[in-house]
């Protein structure tokens, strides 16, 4: 009923909005060519029956102008298809900002997963003092990456600000004048952005959004939960932030940019206190309480244009001060501002947000090896050996006796102390590995600070190693097995308070072994290294890469924490966002509340509210087990196969998102022309898959799994697990959004292709497969039958991109046929991928 009332509404405040302000595009201002409004509907008509009757997007595009143009020349055919992609960007935008804005209207204050429905929840139960016992130590973490996927440069981000506060308010006026502007400016920068544009771009989030969401949501939290006897800590929700840290495969990232980038973060968080403690003065103007605050002012203004210095506790200290006297003098009048700035200072400290390190463990072999050579000598040593040696070194090693990537290494490891000193222990405290597999990962990077000068107690660094691929996840235990053993390590860990973060990466698990597999073998390991840490009297925190969509491990996140049984520590939860999901799930004030409060109450109701179906019996791991292994072998025998990676270079748009200018870093790790699978960035990836509408990463070898059982008479079985276990239910509602954004006659016209028909065809019975037997054990009628709003919204996305879709698949034809102007068609298949990105809002 709700679900009904729901879609209902979405219809009316979303569906019926779009149509109505739709129509404002008439009249946008389009040089040369006036009449794009009309003659896009035709495109999409062309495009939805000529795919249904099997025509190929060529035949579709040219039947287009054909019969609704009179366009002759290929220049003229161009320029109208340029303009058609700005214009369906642009229709792209109004409807986010459509749906952006009706989302408060669609999301009640009390629904499942917030924390007036955790709330009330724990009333109903008598299990209030568990939940205030959870929250004493508990905390969630997100951490922004930059990953490049989220490209709009900031004029068109402080339009679209505006345009929701406009359909908020249905001011037509405003809405027109801002569809203008958004028709005259750029959406496509003209050059790569720099990490420094990209920490801007998400630090703009930070002051503009997170700043007052998190303080809201905090006093929120404690007046929900707090009492005389309980008070809320807070770390309780916590930012983190790679844009500027992250190095790996990224050799823009260097030593300078890190340090630029801490102090933009310092910058902005003091400015953010600035601005709050004018509203703050503005009624707390009494005698006493005034000065002080003056004071303060002052103090913040010389730290943020003077670079004269400041820590939370000179803040603090300030604002204790004029509480005394407006407690003992102004009768606590306007008491609340000041203790409402003060748990911002406490949360946000000078930092804002925590700055990781993170680089390959493969740059840092190359990084030992070539210390250990100018120090010790003996190239032939193994890697213990290195380490060992290097962690006993006496003497600073002075990096610039080195070149390139070894002295930027050291450089970066020297300066963590500065960075420390201004932003706090807060605001850098972790380095990253990707590609762990081994002890040596991790015991090389102690030995980075070791030979920079760091004495054992002047480690205040967390050692994370990143466990992403397969190998790397069956290594997992082993691993941090032999590091708590290691009297070196021990002695790090005891000084670290006996707490060790894990990172598990989904995005290269589900690229290396499919979507359940991968799945699968993250949630075993959890378990294992859950136990090990506790077997070892060590707090394991678990930091999950996850991305937007189910093949990256996005998805429905509440869901998926929720899902966790007991056997999987949940003392944090920590993950990363990324791309356009920054914008479509935290993008403003409501949806970042909504979400945050979805993570948080996930967490606690793990823990509180036990339900069986969260913990898998051995009859039901046992049956997972065996359809993770049936999977894999599947979506191997796929990988395996000649035509998969060229595949993805020919017919897709894997080697255009490189020349996006939409992310700072390459596509791919490794240096030279040709293309490994290993490779391969997950993005570019997985939004290859996207663009093509086959979304295979989420969701093949699942349906296979499932119709062998049905083959061996089994499928009760495989209902009765989605039935009883959360964990596999969220796995197979995830994989059908994945479904549910695929769209196969799109392709239709590469199953006569001589070269890859016979590869399609495997792609396609795979799918038709993966549908039909899913609606099948779900009694679903459609995909995503469960979730009514979702449904629709990919439903009218799909529909506005499709001429899009069109556009591109022709220029990808024009340049596999080696037809006209190739440079015009790649820079089509480039501008195509905005659009489609945006609206599929988690494709990558």
């Amino acid at each position: 009923m709700i679900h009904d009332q729901r879609a209902e509404k979405f219809r009316q405040i979303v569906e019926n909005k779009f149509q109505i302000y739709n129509s404002l595009f008439m009249s946008l201002p389009y040089d040369k060519m006036t009449n794009i409004g009309m003659l896009l509907p035709f495109l999409c008509e062309e495009s939805k029956t000529g795919y249904q009757a099997g025509k190929t997007p060529e035949e579709i595009v040219e039947e287009f102008f054909k019969s609704h143009t009179d366009l002759q020349t290929e220049e003229q055919k161009l320029e109208l298809l340029f303009k058609i992609i700005q214009y369906i960007e642009r229709q792209v935008v109004l409807f986010d900002s459509i749906e952006d804005a009706a989302f408060p209207n669609l999301h009640s204050d009390s629904d499942k997963g917030t924390v007036t429905n955790l709330y009330e929840h724990s009333l109903q139960d008598h299990k209030l003092e568990q939940v205030r016992e959870k929250l004493k130590d508990f905390a969630i973490k997100i951490v922004f990456t930059a990953h490049p996927t989220q490209f709009y440069p900031n004029s068109v981000q402080r339009i679209l600000h505006d345009l929701r506060n406009a359909i908020t308010h249905d001011s037509i006026t405003n809405i027109d004048m801002l569809l203008q502007q958004l028709g005259k400016t750029p959406f496509v920068n003209k050059e790569k952005p720099t990490p420094i544009d990209e920490a801007m771009s998400i630090i703009y989030y930070l002051r503009y959004v997170y700043y007052d969401t998190i303080g809201e949501l905090f006093t929120k939290i404690k007046e929900t939960f707090g009492s005389e006897h309980f008070h809320i800590h807070e770390d309780l929700i916590q930012l983190g932030f790679w844009p500027g840290g992250d190095r790996d495969g990224n050799p823009f990232v260097t030593a300078d940019v890190t340090k630029r980038v801490a102090e933009e973060l310092h910058s902005a968080i003091l400015k953010a206190y600035y601005n709050n403690l004018k509203s703050v003065r503005r009624r707390l103007s009494f005698r006493g309480v005034s000065e002080v605050l003056t004071k303060l002012s002052n103090e913040l203004y010389s730290a943020i244009f003077r670079n004269e210095r400041i820590t939370a506790d000179d803040i603090i200290r300030r604002l204790d001060e004029a509480e005394t006297i407006v407690r003992e003098q102004h009768n606590s009048l306007f008491i609340d501002l000041l203790t409402d700035f003060r748990d911002r200072v406490k949360i946000f400290g000078t930092h804002f947000a925590t700055l990781d390190v993170r680089q390959d463990s493969r740059i840092h072999q190359k990084v030992i090896d070539e210390v250990f050579a100018k120090v010790v000598g003996n190239p032939d040593a193994g890697s213990e050996e290195k380490f060992n040696r290097l962690i006993q070194v006496s003497e600073k090693i002075n990096p610039d006796d080195f070149e390139d990537i070894v002295k930027d290494t050291l450089l970066t490891v020297a300066q963590i102390t500065d960075i420390q000193m201004l932003n706090g222990l807060r605001g850098m405290n972790r380095y990253i590995i990707s590609n762990s597999d081994a002890v040596k990962d991790v015991m090389n990077v102690y030995a980075f600070f070791k030979i920079c000068g760091y004495q054992d107690a002047e480690i205040k660094m967390d050692i994370v190693p990143l466990f992403e691929t397969m190998e790397g996840l069956a290594n997992a235990e082993k691993v941090m097995a032999e590091l708590y053993q290691n009297p070196v390590y021990q002695k790090h860990l005891e000084r670290r308070g006996n707490q060790q973060t894990i990172m598990l990466g989904f995005s290269d698990g589900t690229k290396d072994g499919g979507y359940l597999k991968a799945n699968w073998e993250i949630y075993k390991a959890k378990e294992v290294l859950t136990k090990l840490s506790e077997q070892n009297g060590i707090k394991v925190v678990f930091f999950d890469g996850r991305g937007g969509p189910p093949a990256r491990g996005g998805g429905k996140t509440h869901d998926f924490y929720a899902s966790q049984g007991k056997t999987i520590a949940n003392n944090k939860i920590e993950l990363t966002i990324q791309g356009q999901t920054i914008t479509s799930i935290f993008g403003n004030k409501e949806q970042a509340k909504y979400n945050f409060e979805q993570l948080l109450t996930a967490g606690v109701e793990n823990d509180v509210f036990k339900n069986s179906k969260k913990d898998l019996t051995e009859k039901e791991r046992s049956l997972i087990a065996e359809l993770a292994d049936i999977s894999y072998k599947k979506y191997s025998d796929l990988k395996a196969h000649p035509m998969f990676v060229p595949y993805l270079q020919e017919m897709s748009t894997l080697e255009y998102y490189g020349k996006t200018n939409i992310g700072s870093r390459p596509s791919k790790r490794g240096v030279g022309n040709e293309l490994k699978f290993e490779d391969l960035r997950a993005i570019p990836f997985v939004g290859s898959w996207s663009q093509l509408k086959q979304n295979v990463p989420g969701f093949f070898g699942l349906g296979f799994a499932m119709q062998q059982m049905k083959e061996q008479g089994r499928f009760d079985e495989v209902t009765a697990l989605y039935r009883g276990s959360d964990f596999f239910k969220t796995l197979v509602l995830n994989s059908m959004m994945s479904l549910n954004k695929t769209y196969f006659p799109l392709t239709y016209y590469i199953k006569n292709n001589p070269k890859f028909g016979a590869f399609w065809n495997i792609l396609f019975d795979e799918y038709n497969l993966s549908k039909n037997i899913m609606l099948e054990l779900t009694g679903f009628t459609m995909l995503q039958q469960e979730d009514p709003l979702s449904r629709k919204s990919v439903k009218i996305r799909e529909r506005i991109v499709l001429p899009l879709l069109s556009i591109q698949q022709y220029a990808l034809i024009k340049i596999q046929k080696g037809e006209g102007n190739k440079e015009a068609y790649e820079k089509l298949v480039t501008r195509s991928l905005f659009g489609n990105i945006n609206a599929s809002r988690n494709s990558a």
